[in-house]
C-alpha cells in the first residue's frame, strides 16, 4: 500500500508542505514567527500559524521537548480495546513501510505505537513519542496529535509546520475520534512518517481508520448504554422542551437545551440530575445560576436489572411571579439552607446539612476549608439552626491572644448549656496551640464528655475553623480532639450558587432592586475562578458600589481581578501588571495589538501575559 515517495528522511529546499508552500519557505516564516518578526503574508497555512500562537501562549520550548510522562497507560479503556484489532490489521497491510500508527486518548497522551520501521521507531523514541507520554499541544506544541484534538479535525502537519525543531524531520496526521454514540472526543488517531515519505493518501488512511475504530467502538458500547440512548430518544420523541441523559462515563443532552442554556445552567441541571435516585423516579425544583428556575423531571433507566443511567425532562418556569422562600426548611432548593446562609448547589446543600447534623448530634466539629469560603458564617448559621437555646461563647484568633483567655475559656468549657466557637485556630503559634489542645483535653476527659446532645452532665459543645492550607505538627495534634471535621468547598467548586451569593449580598449592602448584573457580567461571575471564594464576591460587590449605585452594573464596573481566572497566588507587581493588561484590553475594546502598544510591550508578550494570568475575553458572548 504505497503512501507517497520512499527514501531518506535529509533535509531538501524543493519539498512542498501542504497548501504547495515549500518546506524552505515555511522553515524561514517558523525562525521569523520565533524571533518576533512578522510572518510573510500566505506563508504558512492559518491553521498552522493559529497553533503556534498557541503553543507560544503555553509557552512551549521550541529547542527541546519535555513531556508528562504516565507509566503504564489504561489499555482496558473501551477505545483501547476497540483499536487493537483495527491498528493491528492496518500495520500488515503498511507491511513494512516507515509509518508508524499511533493511538492516544482524548489527552494526548500516547496508549500504543506500532511501527515498523527500526529506524523511525528509534526516533520516535527519542522525541517521546511513545505509550505514556502527552503529545498534547499545550506539552509539544504544533504536531498531528495535539493540534487534530485542539481543533477537532483532521491535521495533517509537515516538516517545519511542527513547533519544535526535533520534529522537523517527521510528517504527522492526526484525526479525532469521536464516540460514536455521544460525540464526545475520546482518542486520536495519528499516522507518522519521515517528511520525505509523506503523500497525499496519509490523511484519507488516517480518516478511514479512525472510522473503522468508530465502529468498532460502536459494536463495543455496552447494552446499558444503548437502553439508556433509547430510553433518552424515546424522551426525545415525546417531548420538545429540555432532556438529559447521563451515567457515569455518557452525558446526552438535546438540541433544545443547547440552544436555550448557557453552559454554566447546563451544569447546574446536569448537577442536580445526578443527585437523583437510580431506584425511583423523583421530581425537584432548582434556581439556575442565570436567575430562572426549573421543575427536573428524573427517571431511573435499568438494563437487565442493573443501574444503566438516568433520564431527566426539564421545565422552565415563570421567573416573574412572586414566591416566598421559607428559610427554617434545611434542603430548599435556591432558598436559605440555613439561617442568613443562600445557596442551591448540591455541593453546598451536603455541607450545610452535614454541619447541621453535627451540631445537632453534639460531636465536637472541626470546620476546614480555604480564606473566604464562609467556615464561620456555616457554623453560627448551622449552631442557630441545631442549638437555638444554647448560649455562644466565641473567640477569634486572628490577632495574637492576651490576657488570660485560656482560664477565661475553661469557664464554658466546662458549661453544657453553652457552645465555644473558636475561629481562626490555624493563626496561633506553636505554645498557644498546645495549651488550647491542653485545655480541650482535660475538658474531654471530664466526666458526661462525649455523651452527645442528650447529656445534661456533658461538657460545653465546642467547634473551632481553620484554613485548610495551614500545616503544623501542633495543628494536627489538636484537630484529633474533633470527633468530626467537614469540609467547606471553595467557591470554584460549586459556581452554581455565585448568582444567588450576588443577589443576597446586593440586598444586605442595600442596593436590592436598585442594582442589577448585565447578562454578561452574569457570565463572567459564572466562570471567574474567585480564589478569594464568597468573601471575594463581597468585596467585589462593595467595589462595584463605590462608584455605581444603580442601574445594570456592566463589565466596565468590575475589577480587572475578576477578568482573570487565576492559575495561582500573584505577587503584588504581577496583579499590578496584570491590572494594567486589563485595562489596556478594556481601553481598546479587546484589540491586543493596540492595548500592547500602548502598554509598550510587544505583541508575543502580551499574548503570553494574556495567558499566564489567565484573563478572559471581555465579550463574554
Amino acid at each position: 500500500m504505497p503512501l507517497g515517495r520512499t527514501g531518506g528522511h535529509g533535509t531538501s529546499r524543493n519539498l512542498r508542505a501542504p497548501g504547495g508552500r515549500t518546506e524552505h519557505g515555511v522553515a524561514e516564516n517558523r525562525v521569523k514567527f520565533l524571533t518576533d518578526e512578522p510572518v510573510q503574508p500566505g506563508g504558512v497555512r492559518d491553521a498552522i500559524l493559529a497553533s503556534w500562537w498557541r503553543s507560544r501562549h503555553f509557552d512551549v520550548a521550541a529547542d527541546r521537548i519535555a513531556l508528562p510522562y504516565m507509566r503504564d497507560p489504561d489499555l482496558g479503556t473501551p477505545l483501547a480495546r476497540s483499536a487493537e484489532p483495527v491498528l493491528r490489521s492496518l500495520t500488515e497491510q503498511l507491511d513494512g513501510q516507515p509509518i508508524s500508527v499511533v493511538l492516544t486518548d482524548a489527552t494526548g497522551m500516547v496508549l500504543t505505537r506500532l511501527t515498523a520501521d527500526a529506524d523511525l521507531e528509534r526516533h520516535l523514541d527519542r522525541v517521546h513519542l511513545a505509550p505514556g507520554f502527552s503529545y498534547a499541544e499545550e506539552f509539544v506544541g504544533t504536531n498531528g496529535i495535539g493540534t487534530a484534538l485542539e481543533g477537532g479535525r483532521p491535521m495533517h502537519v509537515f516538516g517545519s509546520e511542527h513547533y519544535a525543531e526535533r520534529l522537523e524531520d517527521l510528517a504527522c496526521a492526526g484525526v479525532p475520534i469521536a464516540h460514536p454514540l455521544t460525540g464526545k472526543t475520546v482518542g486520536a488517531l495519528d499516522l507518522t512518517c519521515w517528511r520525505k515519505d509523506a503523500g497525499p493518501l496519509l490523511v484519507t488512511l488516517a480518516k478511514t481508520t479512525t472510522e473503522q475504530i468508530r465502529h468498532a467502538l460502536l459494536a463495543d458500547t455496552s447494552m446499558r448504554e444503548i437502553e439508556l440512548l433509547q430510553e433518552y430518544l424515546r424522551a426525545c420523541h415525546r417531548s420538545t422542551g429540555i432532556v438529559f441523559a447521563l451515567n457515569n462515563d455518557v452525558v446526552m443532552m438535546n438540541d433544545f437545551a443547547r440552544a436555550v442554556l448557557d453552559p454554566s445552567e447546563q451544569d447546574a441541571l446536569l448537577r442536580q440530575v445526578a443527585d437523583g435516585s437510580p431506584t425511583a423516579r423523583t421530581t425537584s425544583v432548582t434556581d439556575l445560576p442565570s436567575g430562572k428556575r426549573a421543575r427536573i423531571w428524573t427517571q431511573p433507566v435499568r438494563s437487565h436489572r442493573l443501574f444503566a443511567g438516568l433520564v431527566a425532562q426539564v421545565k422552565l418556569l415563570d421567573t416573574d411571579s412572586p414566591r416566598s422562600v421559607e428559610p427554617s426548611s434545611p434542603g430548599s432548593a435556591g432558598g436559605m439552607l440555613l439561617p442568613g446562609l443562600v445557596g442551591a448547589g448540591p455541593l453546598w446543600r451536603r455541607v450545610c446539612d452535614e454541619t447541621r447534623a453535627v451540631c445537632a448530634d453534639g460531636a465536637w466539629l472541626a470546620l476546614e476549608g480555604e480564606a473566604g469560603t464562609g467556615k464561620w458564617a456555616l457554623l453560627r448559621a448551622a449552631h442557630q439552626r441545631a442549638r437555638p437555646s444554647a448560649r455562644i461563647a466565641a473567640l477569634d484568633f486572628a490577632d495574637t491572644p492576651t490576657g488570660r483567655w485560656l482560664d477565661e475559656l475553661r469557664k464554658p468549657l466546662r458549661d453544657p448549656g453553652t457552645s465555644v466557637l473558636l475561629r481562626h485556630v490555624d493563626r496561633l503559634d506553636g505554645v498557644h496551640l498546645r495549651a488550647l489542645a491542653s485545655a480541650l483535653q482535660e475538658t474531654r476527659s471530664a466526666p458526661g464528655a462525649g455523651a452527645g446532645a442528650g447529656a445534661t452532665d456533658a461538657p460545653g459543645w465546642v467547634a473551632i475553623t481553620f484554613d485548610s492550607g495551614a500545616k503544623s505538627a501542633e495543628l494536627s495534634q489538636l484537630v484529633e480532639l474533633f470527633p468530626r471535621t467537614v469540609e467547606v468547598p471553595p467557591l470554584r467548586h460549586h459556581l452554581e450558587d455565585v448568582h444567588l451569593l450576588v443577589s443576597f449580598f446586593l440586598n444586605r449592602l442595600g442596593y436590592g432592586g436598585k442594582l442589577s448584573c448585565s447578562s454578561e457580567v452574569r457570565q463572567l461571575f459564572g466562570r471567574a475562578s474567585w480564589p478569594g471564594n464568597v468573601a471575594q464576591v463581597l468585596q467585589t460587590l462593595r467595589e462595584v458600589a463605590k462608584h455605581r449605585r444603580n442601574g445594570v452594573i456592566g463589565i466596565d464596573d468590575v475589577p480587572p481581578e475578576i477578568l482573570t481566572v487565576s492559575r495561582r497566588q500573584l505577587s503584588q507587581l504581577e496583579a499590578i501588571e496584570r491590572d494594567a493588561i486589563v485595562r489596556g484590553l478594556l481601553a481598546s475594546k479587546d484589540n491586543k495589538a493596540e492595548a500592547a502598544r500602548a502598554l509598550g510591550m510587544s505583541r508575543a508578550t502580551i499574548y503570553r501575559k494574556i495567558h499566564e494570568y489567565g484573563i478572559v475575553p471581555r465579550h463574554t458572548s
